[in-house]
């Protein structure tokens, strides 16, 4: 992969202004307004995750990005590459790993290989199918039809197509939807290995902890409409709320709590309560818990994860 840190400091990987998109009338089918002027700016070198319930208009942006859609107004800029000045250079800057399986059943992952590197105009002696193949897991499956491959190889063959053009942005979208957990680890493996190397990645994904676990920064869309965009770690925080559960060593009766503290007892025998920690500690719930006579024999915090965040925002 060639070395993109120099570019880090000089841009956005990509940067979106005013961007609509108003699918026509149908039929019986209303204009859909599928994207409400959307503004984003994605720093060169993340990892990125852009999140959001079906029908959000992810999708939409994501073709919008690939050249695959026309956007009815708004800027869109890719690796420096204004979409409406530079459509090529702005197209051969990124490349997406779809979600759906779009791969001709009779040619051989190589075939499928330097043909995609054929489209962008990859000259032979640039191209690096041999190490693609290898970079995926493929190499000893690289002169098999495709249509004799597993779903989690053709999924392996998707990535390596979106890497023929050696992109400075990479699209996943939902990549690891409904395959095992070999092939999300080898993945993930990979993606941070590109990353690394200086690529961005943008990442859509209806598992939210590997968002949690993979994104620098997130973007949650609803409705056509950007409504937060933060760091992973300020969108966690975002929740004004922890579980403080208690092994109390059997059943015991519930004790007064400070206000603002709610308790329950969980099928499993512990004391779970519910407590906003900008009002109060965790220290504080433990004293009113043993002042009142309740045995502590273990105890734990259990803090909001991004699902929460994800459902408090879009709820709805």
């Amino acid at each position: 992969m060639p070395d993109r840190s120099d570019r880090k400091s000089e841009l956005n990987a990509i940067e979106i202004s005013g961007l609509r998109k108003t699918y026509a009338a149908s039929g019986k089918q209303a204009p859909k307004e599928a994207l409400k002027g959307i503004d984003l700016a994605i720093p060169a070198g993340s990892i990125f995750g852009l999140l959001g319930p079906n029908g959000a208009g992810k999708s939409t942006m994501i073709n919008i990005l690939a050249g695959l859609v026309n956007k009815t107004d708004g800027h869109v800029v890719i690796w420096g590459f204004d979409q409406d000045v530079n459509p090529r250079q702005s197209r051969a800057a990124i490349g997406v790993m779809p979600q759906e399986l779009n791969i001709d059943p009779f040619f051989t992952p190589r075939a499928s290989l330097e043909v995609q590197a054929g489209l962008y105009g990859v000259p032979k002696s640039e191209r690096w199918t041999d190490e693609l193949l290898a970079l995926v897991g493929l190499t000893d499956q690289a002169e098999s039809y495709t249509r004799n491959l597993s779903g989690g190889m053709k999924r392996r063959l998707l990535l390596a197509k979106a890497l023929v053009h050696r992109p400075n942005v990479l699209v996943l979208d939902e990549p690891t939807a409904g395959v095992d957990i070999g092939l999300r680890e080898m993945l993930w493996a990979n993606v941070r290995r590109l990353n690394e190397q200086g690529m961005t990645i943008i990442l859509t994904t209806h598992y939210l902890e590997e968002a949690e676990e993979m994104c620098d920064e997130i973007a949650i869309i609803n409705h056509g409409e950007l409504i937060i965009r933060d760091r992973t770690s300020v969108l966690l925080g975002r929740m004004d709320g922890k579980t403080l559960v208690i092994d109390a060593g059997g059943p015991v009766d519930m004790p007064a709590l400070p206000d603002g503290a709610t308790g329950e007892w969980r099928p499993d025998g512990q004391l779970a309560i519910s407590y906003p920690p900008s009002r109060l500690r965790a220290d504080q719930l433990i004293d009113a818990i043993r002042g009142a006579g309740v045995p502590i024999m273990d105890v734990a915090i259990e803090a909001p994860d991004l699902e929460d965040v994800f459902v408090d925002l879009t709820r709805g």
